[in-house]
C-alpha cells in the first residue's frame, strides 16, 4: 500500500471503499476496493474530500483490512449466526435463530487488547431473537501484519469466542404453594404470570398444582412432575420467605436437590432458590427453581435473569448469582425496555 496524489492516480488500484456522505441523502461507497481509477473520477474523488489516496502496491507480510475482519469473524462465529458482507474491514453476526447469547469475555478482552482490531458485542447471557444483532468486528487500519492476526488465531484457539445457545427445554411443572390459596382463600394469580412467561419461550406446562404449606406434599409433587408427568424443569411459587409457615425450600431440599443459592444479590428477587435434581432412572438433570413473590407483581425480576440460561440448560453456579450483584437491582424504568437495558447486565 502507499500514499499519491490523487491526480496521479489514474490506473492505480484503490486498497478501500470510499464513502460519500450527503446529509440525508446518501451514506455509501462511491468507489469500491480494487477499483481502477479513471481519469473521469478524479473530479468526483476531489469533490469528496480525497486529494491524497491508499492505492494497492503488494506486500506479502501484510492483510488487507477485508481479508483480515475474515479471520476475526471466525474466531467469533459459531454455527447458529449470520453474517454480513465485509465491508471497509467491518463484518457483523446477527442471530439465525432464538437462543441464548454467551460471550467468552476474558477472550474478547484479549483480541481487544491487541490493537489495530476490535470486537464489539452485546451482553452475554441474554436472550436474543432470529435477525437480532449479536456483534460487530473491525480492523482498524487498512493493512495489518499478517503475524499479529495469526497469533490472535493462535491464542483464541478453536471454539468461537460467541456462542448462540438453542432453547432445549419444552416442559414444566408449575406449583403453587401457601395454605391461603390451597384453601380457597384467595385467588391462584401467580400460575398465570409464569404460564404466560413460559409461552414465550413455547414451553408447555404439563403439571400444575396448588398445594398447602406442607413440606412432604411439595416434596412428593415435585417428585410426581418429574419421575411422572416427564416435567424438564419445576417451578415452585410462594412459601420462599423466612416466615415460620414458608417451607418451600425445605421441600426442594428433601427431594435430595443440590441446592446451588437460595439468595440472590438481586431486586426484586431476593429470595430466589436455584437447585438441580438428579433422576435417578434416566440421568436427567431437572432445574428446580423456587421463586419468591415478586416473580408474581413485578414486571422483570431474578427469574427474567435465570429463565433464559435455564432453558438453554446452561447450568447456573453459585458464582454465576454472586455476580449479579453489579447490575441487578431494577430501576423499574416507566418505559421497560429489558433485555436492551442494564438489569442484570454486571459481571453475570
Amino acid at each position: 500500500m502507499k500514499l499519491i496524489r490523487t491526480e496521479d492516480a489514474v490506473g492505480s488500484v484503490l486498497c478501500h471503499d470510499l464513502t460519500q456522505i450527503i446529509k440525508g441523502v446518501t451514506k455509501d461507497a462511491v468507489f469500491r476496493k480494487g477499483h481502477v481509477v479513471q481519469p473521469e473520477d478524479i473530479p468526483v474523488l476531489l469533490s469528496i474530500g480525497k486529494e491524497h489516496l491508499y492505492v494497492w502496491e503488494a506486500d506479502e507480510s501484510m492483510l488487507h483490512e477485508n481479508d483480515a475482519a475474515r479471520i476475526l469473524c471466525d474466531i467469533c462465529k459459531n454455527t447458529m449466526m449470520d453474517e454480513s458482507p465485509v465491508k471497509e474491514g467491518k463484518i457483523e453476526l446477527a442471530a439465525a435463530a432464538d437462543g441464548l447469547f454467551k460471550v467468552d469475555g476474558a477472550r474478547l478482552r484479549l483480541v481487544n487488547s491487541f490493537g489495530q482490531m476490535m470486537i464489539a458485542t452485546r451482553h452475554g447471557n441474554t436472550p436474543v431473537k432470529k435477525g437480532d444483532k449479536l456483534c460487530g468486528t473491525r480492523i482498524i487500519p487498512l493493512v495489518i501484519e499478517k503475524e499479529k492476526m495469526q497469533r490472535v488465531r493462535e491464542l483464541c484457539g478453536e471454539e468461537p469466542l460467541l456462542q448462540l445457545l438453542p432453547y432445549k427445554i419444552k416442559k414444566a411443572a408449575v406449583l403453587a404453594t401457601g395454605s391461603e390459596v390451597f384453601h380457597g382463600r384467595i385467588k391462584d394469580t401467580f400460575t398465570p404470570v409464569l404460564e404466560e412467561k413460559l409461552a414465550e419461550f413455547n414451553v408447555e406446562v404439563v403439571y400444575k398444582q396448588v398445594l398447602d404449606d406442607k413440606p412432604e406434599q411439595i416434596t412428593a409433587a415435585i417428585k410426581t412432575a418429574i419421575e411422572e408427568k416427564g416435567a424438564e424443569m419445576v417451578l415452585c411459587t410462594g412459601g420462599m420467605s423466612v416466615d415460620p409457615d414458608d417451607r418451600t425450600p425445605l421441600a426442594i431440599k428433601n427431594t435430595g436437590a443440590r441446592i446451588v443459592s437460595y439468595g440472590a444479590p438481586v431486586l426484586p428477587g431476593a429470595m430466589m432458590l436455584v437447585s438441580y435434581y438428579t433422576n435417578e432412572a434416566d440421568g436427567r438433570v431437572i432445574p428446580i427453581l423456587g421463586l419468591p413473590g415478586c416473580v408474581m407483581y413485578a414486571k422483570r425480576t431474578i427469574f427474567d435473569l435465570v429463565l433464559p440460561r435455564v432453558m438453554a440448560e446452561d447450568e447456573i453456579t453459585a458464582e454465576d448469582i454472586a455476580r449479579l450483584g453489579e447490575g441487578g437491582l431494577c430501576l423499574n424504568c416507566e418505559v421497560c425496555t429489558f433485555p436492551n437495558c442494564g438489569f442484570g447486565k454486571g459481571g453475570y
